[in-house]
């Protein structure tokens, strides 16, 4: 029945009624009638009472609810209705605050599981097909229109503008380019895109959410249980006190005084709001923390383990260099013809290499006869001719030429994966992809600490190189490399000596390890996956300060708790003294309870105030000169790079120097404004972000170092013809490496410092930045 489903409603309603009815009674002279319409407001609250006690015997739990039994009926008992009706009404306000707080607490969280997808429209050879969402198989190709919603998680194969508020909480749309990973459950607000489809629908985001929720009710926190037993271990200590005020006074009213004021809503409700507030500010922060349990553990943790991948890189390789042999294909050419054989594929490289190609503007061919061969690579033919992308066993036979040596050295030494490219059953270049560590990382490790976080562990399956580069970029204090989910485990267990463990992840392999920490935390914005439903904590932003975040949260609400529980409880203890005393009549008592209630209620609540977190708020007008400047940033990835590829071309003879003078051409006439515009514009607006210059002053240093080196270039040049000696080209080479080394830090900083702080809504993608490669053939090396 509908007044079941809101039974605090009704009961707060019908007690508050009663209650002024006999306010109003008592007002104009009706004395009679004010004790009948009080005493049924006793009667009805003492109704909700019993059936509470009922149940909570039923269920063989301890419950206070019986010092407010004892309360209404010993109101009744002295006739005190007045007292006894506040009392109900007291009850039903508490009632109704708990159930709206959890109410409030789920609402984000429910929200996500209303939006689940049901149908997807499949490309067929026969046309588009509108089929169930549980048909769509990995690969499949499918459309979706103007407004509605991705079915299953998938890669784009055309740039899109998705609302996926539904997710993150963002208000506004943004723009993911061809080749990027996009979730179930967004939608697509412009133009219909085509995508493949790289889950099914039972391995999508919406299904993992959906699982999630279930995990994710406001349980228990252990602070909420502690607050639980002393409200039981109250119950005697105030029933003690009421019977010795009656015994020793000789009157009933002292002991009804006492249990009207004694009732713990402070304990009862406080804690439990508190919490819950804290679920709900998490949660639309994009944290989903799974009951207040998992809430209290990550208030207190003070390890921080981090799995590498996913976490403090991207997660996903990005394109950094193409090879080619000398005389051979244009890079472009290559990274086009690749391109367009990928978008066919459902293979985690094949976003890399489409986005990469959409980011230099090349119009990637339309596949056919695209074959999977596994455990080697893909092949087809695009525009034409016979396109096979692998392993280099597939692609190169015989003994590897010196480019193809070349770039496998550069592989090894950047910790890079090589794919191999051949056109026409002929070798024609190789591209390297790397996760790149998000720009972010550090700056997010240190707001870790600013949080409460003592230590900092990277433990990752990588090769040690690798890791322990990662480690020296962000700061971590320890770094573990080569590590099985046994190992992580293992280490788990052994950093516990250092204090509370918080362990986070992405990956299958990272369950484990997420499941023996403390608290678990998945990074699950691309996907619901197995270390999601392991994790006591899931961020569904892909902005990972939003821990430090939910850690300040989680410290704050623990807090409020027990600032509300302290207050409202040394509230209600003197004022059970001061009744047993004889100095408080029920009737105020009544009032007075109510109010403490309100008090502490109203503490508890504060959780739900914004505090000061690490994520940087900038100014509308401040967001767009960044991303106008973060895409020139972007564009000249490529001229990044070509400084060193000419630097490589000068190694050996003959020494032209028009490829060095063509770079610097292009070094004045794009590079310099674009630092200027920057020092102008971008470091000001920095400044305000973090509300200092001291990060800002460093990379004002570096653009005027970028400024001297191509100054020192142009002179460098300026006595040389056009065919130099070996001992002419030294000082050359030695400006070419050293503004390469030079912009290559800058950048970095750049990324970190400034370009990680545009919100993710106003950045054509989220800022994790690789250089783009350079569009020359690399020599034979």
């Amino acid at each position: 029945m509908w007044w079941w489903q809101r039974r605090e409603q009704v009961l707060f309603v019908a007690t508050g009624l009663l209650t002024v009815a006999g306010v109003l009674g008592w007002t104009a002279g009706r004395a009679g009638i004010a004790t009948a319409v009080w005493t049924a407001a006793t009667l009805t609250g003492l109704l909700y009472s019993t059936g509470s006690l009922v149940a909570a015997v039923r269920d063989r739990r301890p419950s206070v609810d019986v010092i407010a039994w004892l309360a209404l009926a010993g109101s009744l008992a002295v006739g005190e209705a007045f007292a006894g009706a506040v009392i109900a009404v007291m009850l039903a306000s508490g009632a109704l605050l708990e159930a709206r707080a959890a109410a409030r607490a789920r609402r984000e969280l429910h929200a996500l599981v209303a939006r689940a997808p049901r149908t997807a429209r499949l490309q067929t050879p026969d046309g588009v097909l509108e089929v169930p969402v549980g048909r769509v198989a990995v690969g499949d190709r499918l459309l979706v229109g103007s407004g509605e919603i991705v079915p299953v998680d998938g890669r784009l194969l055309d740039e899109a503008v998705l609302d996926e508020s539904a997710l993150t909480g963002e208000p506004l749309p943004v723009t993911r380019r061809a080749g990027d990973d996009v979730r179930s459950g967004v939608v697509n607000t412009e133009a219909p895109v085509g995508l493949v489809a790289t889950t099914t629908a039972e391995a999508s985001t919406y299904a993992g959410v959906v699982r999630l929720v279930e995990q994710a009710q406001a349980g228990s926190a252990p602070f909420v249980r502690v607050a639980d037993r002393v409200a039981v271990a109250f119950v005697p200590v105030t029933l003690l006190l009421a019977v010795a005020a009656w015994m020793l006074a000789g009157d009933p009213t002292r002991a009804v005084a006492v249990l009207v004021v004694a009732t713990p809503c402070p304990l009862l409700l406080a804690a439990p709001i508190a919490i819950m507030s804290g679920l709900s500010r998490a949660a639309r922060g994009g944290v989903i923390v799974k009951g207040g349990g998992a809430l209290e553990r990550l208030a207190t943790g003070k390890v921080l383990l981090f799995d590498k991948t996913g976490t403090l890189t991207g997660g996903r390789p990005a394109l950094t260099d193409v090879v080619t042999p000398p005389g051979g294909m244009d890079a472009d050419e290559v990274l086009r013809l690749a391109a367009g054989l990928e978008t066919a594929s459902a293979h985690v490289l094949a976003g890399a290499i489409v986005s990469a190609a959409h980011d230099r503007g090349l119009r990637a061919g339309a596949p056919d006869q695209v074959r999977e061969v596994h455990g080697y690579g893909v092949e087809g033919v695009v525009d034409g001719r016979q396109v096979r992308l692998g392993k280099p066993g597939w692609i190169v036979t015989g003994q590897a030429p010196g480019w193809v040596r070349h770039a496998r050295r550069r592989a090894a030494l950047d910790g890079s994966l090589a794919v191999f490219v051949a056109v026409d059953g002929a070798p024609a270049g190789v591209l390297l992809l790397e996760d790149p560590v998000r720009p972010q990382s550090p700056r997010m490790v240190r707001a870790l600490r600013g949080a409460g976080i003592a230590r900092v562990v990277l433990v990752t399956g990588d090769r040690a190189e690798t890791a322990e580069a990662v480690g020296r970029v962000v700061g971590v204090d320890a770094v573990h490399a080569e590590c099985d989910p046994a190992d992580k485990v293992a280490l788990v267990h052994a950093e516990q000596r250092h204090g509370p463990t918080v362990m986070v992840g992405d990956g299958i392999n990272d369950a484990p390890a997420l499941a023996a920490a403390g608290v678990g935390v998945a990074l699950a914005a691309r996907g619901a996956t197995a270390s999601a439903e392991a994790a006591d904590v899931v961020l569904t932003v892909d902005r990972i300060d939003a821990l430090a975040d939910a850690i300040l949260i989680a410290r704050r609400c623990r807090k409020v708790a027990a600032a509300a529980v302290g207050a409202g409880m040394g509230a209600c203890a003197v004022a059970m003294v001061v009744a047993a005393a004889g100095y408080l009549p029920p009737a105020v008592g009544a009032v007075l309870q109510e109010g403490i209630d309100v008090a502490a209620i109203g503490i508890a609540l504060t959780a739900l105030l914004p505090v000061r977190l690490h994520t940087v708020a900038m100014r509308p007008a401040d967001v767009a000169v960044a991303r106008r400047l973060y895409t020139e940033h972007r564009g000249v990835r490529d001229l990044v790079e070509q400084v060193r590829t000419v630097a490589d071309d000068l190694l050996d003879p003959p020494y032209q120097l028009e490829p060095v003078q063509a770079l610097l051409a292009r070094l004045q006439s794009e590079l310099l404004p674009h630092e200027r515009a920057e020092e102008a514009q971008l470091l000001p607006i920095m400044s305000r972000a973090l509300g200092g210059t001291g990060a800002a002053g460093a990379l004002s240093r570096t653009h005027a170092e970028i400024e001297h080196q191509v100054s020192r270039l142009r002179r460098s040049l300026e006595d040389l013809a056009d065919t130099a000696q070996p001992e002419d080209v030294v000082d050359v080479r030695r400006v070419l490496y050293g503004l390469y080394a030079v912009l290559r830090l800058h950048n970095a900083q750049e990324e970190e410092d400034a370009f990680s702080l545009i919100p993710a809504e106003a950045s054509a993608e989220p800022p994790v930045e690789t250089p783009a490669g350079p569009r020359r053939s690399v020599p034979a090396g």
